[in-house]
């Protein structure tokens, strides 16, 4: 692994020594200025920031000089919505973002007219107001854009600029992680394995095509089995909309050192050692049916071979309704594996997000020596709205789950192997429960509380599994399944994030408290931007200064996942032995990245 990783670091190092004029980076920031019309900077102004899906990501409030800016943003296309009490709202949408740049928007609030002029650089480029402004956008009374077009952008002529910074390849940047540690990845749907090594490649073609590449290699932390992910992604820009999204992703696993005779008295046994293998399409698009209405939609189709050979369809859909002051009203829909593109993670989210998905391994277990797979079928609605420097969330679900899987400790010995799969991400094993039904709905306010930090408390109701009896070793797979059921309880969280302004810490702390002898809700939240996780968890990254003129930036992070050990829940044996189902395990991690 450490071979691997050395290859990598002097692989991406020697990338950026062929660009010594500008530092690449991998996020973008949008910043501006927001005065009246008589040029008089503005106060207290509301600035919301919206990603391509008309949700909200971010929200500040105008600094004394009127200015404002949100970093860190992974690129795409963005909306900023400016309001002030006695000044009509400026709306400003498909506002570009790529890495390295900074796109600058000029807002003038009127009680007619209000307008916002955006000007970006690009990271060569010395000051921000230059001539590579591309349009002023106004809005009337009844907030409807009217778009004025001063210089035709590069996407008039098929994305094929003369300008020498749309060369073949162009803001290219990348991201190395070396991670260490118990468990694996945080992730509302409980254990994925780091599996040590982590990177990602981004770059654009001409402009306007972007490639992105990703990988988790190496070894999975306690089980130490070779293991392996890479995903790569294309899209187009196209004016202000992208073509569909198509993404490749590769995955293998090798369980030859936990799996011993276990796997091989079942089904393929013989010489061959069981390896985990997957192939999956994904292609995902978004459509603006009016101007409030629009729809994202996609589906997967993905290939398993473990032992069996299984054929899974995955599609998934998200219709959001804006309706304006009065909030914005969404339908969720996903069935088969995990929706990630609807599964968001708000704004800490990003490359980290993507790369918890790419080591998301399929939800596999075994009944009877023949490979399964958890399929969930997710129905929900959810409600926000934005008031003042506070978020409200509402939302209600049902969840059908086929074939589901939990986490079993203390099971080796006691449960009969063929109905046992040893997981990827620990020293425990997988065990299908089967199929089960669930419902549930959930409440959110989120609070501003100082410049940069977030504040946010949630309750609501859902099922969590609960197992009630006494197991007999000779009857233990039956016996489980017949005990294990969903049960209908409240739960409560809380959650505070941000960043500390003079060493540029990030921190995410959140508590989700649910009654003892429950697993936790596992639901995945399609309508939310915040996925609660099962007991006291804390995140934190950790900026290290450049040396050396060392192009790019060092990040350490800390993960301490579960620390309270909630929703361990034991299972006693007619023996005196006891298994204890986990969905959620303790974890802690660390690492180091290098992003350039």
């Amino acid at each position: 692994m450490f071979r691997t990783t050395a290859v990598l670091l002097l692989a991406l190092a020697g990338t950026a020594v062929t660009a010594p004029s500008a530092e690449l980076k991998l996020f973008g920031s949008i910043s501006g200025q927001v005065r009246n019309s008589s040029g008089v900077s503005q106060m207290g102004a509301a600035v919301l920031l919206l990603n391509r899906y008309e949700r909200v990501v971010q929200k500040v409030l105008t600094s004394p000089d009127g200015r404002f800016r949100f970093d860190a943003l992974t690129p795409d296309f963005y909306s900023v919505r400016v309001s002030l009490s006695s000044y009509v709202p400026a709306l400003k949408g498909n506002i570009p973002v790529k890495a390295g740049m900074d796109s600058y928007l000029n807002i003038q609030l009127a009680n007619l007219f209000s307008s916002i002029e955006l000007v970006y650089t690009s990271p060569g480029q010395t000051g921000v107001l230059s001539e590579d402004w591309k349009w002023t956008l106004r809005s009337s009374m009844a907030t409807r854009p009217v778009l004025r077009i001063l210089e035709e952008p590069s996407w008039r002529n098929g994305g094929i600029s003369n300008s020498h910074s749309d060369s073949i390849f162009s803001s290219t940047s990348g991201l190395v992680r070396v991670s260490a540690g118990e468990g694996g990845t945080s992730s509302v749907l409980g254990s994925e394995p780091d599996l040590g090594t982590a990177f990602a490649l981004a770059t654009s073609l001409f402009g306007s095509n972007e490639l992105q590449f990703a990988g988790n290699v190496g070894y999975a932390t306690n089980g130490g089995t070779p293991t392996a992910g890479f995903r790569t992604r294309y899209s187009r820009a196209m004016g202000n909309a992208d073509s569909p999204a198509v993404e490749l992703t590769l995955r293998q696993a090798s369980v030859r050192q936990r799996v011993g005779a276990n796997l091989l008295m079942g089904p393929g046994s013989g010489s061959d050692v069981p390896v985990l293998r997957t192939m999956s399409v994904k292609v995902g698009d978004r459509i603006r049916i009016t101007d409030d209405l629009s729809l994202q939609y996609g589906a997967m189709m993905e290939a398993v071979v473990f032992l069996d050979q299984i054929n899974l369809l995955s599609p998934f859909a998200r219709l959001t309704y804006d309706l304006g002051e009065i909030g914005q009203f969404e339908v969720g829909y996903s069935s088969g594996a995990p929706a990630m593109d609807l599964i968001t993670g708000g704004p800490e989210g990003g490359v980290q997000d993507e790369l918890i998905g790419l080591a998301m391994f399929p939800r596999l277990s075994l009944w009877d020596g023949h490979a399964r797979i958890q399929r969930n079928d997710t129905y929900e609605i959810g409600y926000s709205k934005v008031e003042g420097s506070r978020t409200f969330s509402a939302s209600a679900f049902q969840d059908m789950i086929r074939d589901g899987t939990v986490m079993m400790a203390g099971a080796s010995g006691m449960m009969d192997p063929p109905n046992l799969l040893p997981d990827l991400a620990s020293n425990s094993s997988i065990f299908n429960i089967g199929n089960y039904r669930t419902y549930g709905y959930s409440g959110s306010v989120s609070q501003a509380i100082v410049e940069g930090w977030t504040a946010t408390v949630a309750a609501g109701s859902a099922g969590m599994l609960a197992a009630n009896g006494i197991i007999n070793p000779a009857s233990a797979s039956g016996d489980l399944r017949s005990m294990v059921k969903p049960t209908q309880n409240p739960w409560a969280a809380a959650r505070i994030s941000g960043e500390i302004p003079v060493t540029g810490t990030r921190v995410i702390t959140s508590y989700v408290w649910t009654p003892a002898g429950t697993l936790g809700p596992t639901h995945a939240y399609l309508t939310q931007r915040w996925q609660p996780q099962m007991g006291l968890n804390v995140q934190v990254r950790q900026p290290i200064p450049s040396v050396g003129g060392m192009p790019g930036r060092l990040e350490m992070t800390a993960e301490m996942r579960n620390l309270l050990a909630q929703g361990y829940v034991p299972v006693a044996s007619v023996d005196g032995r006891t298994i204890w189902m986990v969905q959620f395990p303790r974890a802690i991690r660390g690492g180091l990245s290098f992003i350039f």
